[in-house]
């Protein structure tokens, strides 16, 4: 359908909100504040490109991380993220309706906390609240972001967007999509690790790996809901063909509950056989759970057992890795440091966290052997100076 005036203006009205969107937690960045210099000629420049079909995606810089897992990271340039967020802006709805209620990441009113409460709910409904026996299945997608089928993921976005969309930019949104997914970012990026670390990414998690045409980058926003898209029509086989009641997934981290261990067992091998046939996913062999409901498991950082939940070990190693590295002031205000407003930040957020948690005995722990026992010790070593 051709674009009216009216559109025309609309659109490129959406590329600014989309900029704003953008910069929102990335304005001190080099790239952000290089676009920013001179943002409206930046958008208009987009805006053109847009439309004459004349725009591709820039390079991405590469680089490791280390936590929670050693993984590769591709960061797209600043004007390619305008490009993510405006796509996004865009399809998102679509999909919202679509998707079912327990796939949990990048939801608004979603994440993490609320799988959680999610998959507690499952086990108090399913064991009668904790009176019958009931088990618990877990899996997890071996290499899942780098073993997505770009094509295959292009097709379900398109079926979508031109079934569902109704603006009158939709040929110029699925031109965008078609460069945002097909795009190999190996093929132009700039490398800001070592040979040494490069190393130590395990081959399964790196894009420069990978077949031709599979695999998406990490860092990238349309990564992660493009994530939810790969896998919505396997939540609905879950849900509507295996008839499971208590599903939910976390990007490739999903969990099943029943009460019997056996139609788990047929479940999980009908799932397996699902993502390999029509994915070409593999289930992690490593990272296989199925055990009785009381035996506990861990979930989206967090240990599950009947009637309460812990903190994850990943995150208490974080946080004490936090808290030992800060020089405390006072044993008696706990969140008063001189590390750096920064560091006092990263603390009361971990806090925040775990204040949904069984953590008591976590934080005492905490207070005890990186607060209280130093400021002893510093006083004594006074004393005796003295």
């Amino acid at each position: 359908m051709m674009m009216t005036p009216e559109d025309l203006f609309q659109f490129k009205i959406n590329l600014f909100e989309a900029y704003y969107d953008c910069r929102r937690n990335k304005r001190n960045t080099t790239n952000a504040l290089a676009f920013e210099v001179d943002f409206e000629r930046g958008i208009e420049s987009l805006y053109h490109e847009i439309l004459d079909r004349s725009y591709r995606p820039g390079r991405s810089i590469v680089f490791i991380v280390y936590r929670p897992v050693i993984r590769e990271i591709f960061a797209a340039d600043f004007r390619d993220r305008v490009v993510h967020h405006f796509v996004i802006n865009r399809i998102n709805p679509i999909f919202e309706r679509l998707f079912i209620y327990d796939s949990y990441s990048c939801r608004k009113n979603k994440g993490t906390l609320f799988g959680i409460h999610r998959v507690e709910k499952f086990l108090r409904s399913a064991s009668a609240n904790y009176t019958k026996d009931c088990y618990v299945l877990k899996l997890d997608i071996l290499g899942f972001f780098m073993h997505i089928r770009r094509k295959t993921l292009s097709e379900k976005v398109h079926d979508t967007v031109e079934k569902h969309y109704v603006g009158n930019d939709k040929t110029l949104l699925l031109f965008l999509l078609d460069l945002v997914i097909l795009h190999d970012p190996t093929s132009d990026c700039i490398m800001k690790y070592t040979e040494e670390e490069k190393a130590r990414v395990s081959p399964s998690k790196s894009l420069f790996n990978m077949p031709e045409g599979c695999g998406l980058p990490i860092g990238n926003l349309t990564s992660q809901i493009f994530a939810n898209v790969y896998l919505n029509d396997f939540d609905h086989f879950v849900k509507r063909q295996l008839k499971a009641k208590y599903y939910g997934r976390y990007v490739d981290d999903f969990v099943l509950v029943n009460s019997s261990k056996e139609v788990l067992l047929e479940q999980r091998e009908q799932i397996r056989c699902y993502l390999k046939e029509t994915l070409g996913l593999d289930v992690h062999p490593k990272k296989e759970y199925l055990q009785h409901y009381t035996k506990g498991f861990s979930f989206l950082g967090a240990y599950i057992k009947p009637y309460r939940s812990y903190v994850g070990t990943r995150i208490l190693k974080s946080f004490h890795a936090i808290v030992s590295s800060t020089k405390w002031i006072s044993h008696y205000d706990f969140l008063t440091c001189n590390g750096g407003e920064k560091r006092e930040e990263q603390i009361k957020s971990y806090l925040g966290l775990m204040k949904h948690f069984k953590t008591y005995k976590q934080i005492e722990h905490v207070k005890n052997k990186f607060i209280i026992l130093p400021m002893l010790l510093f006083l004594l070593l006074f004393l005796r100076s003295a």
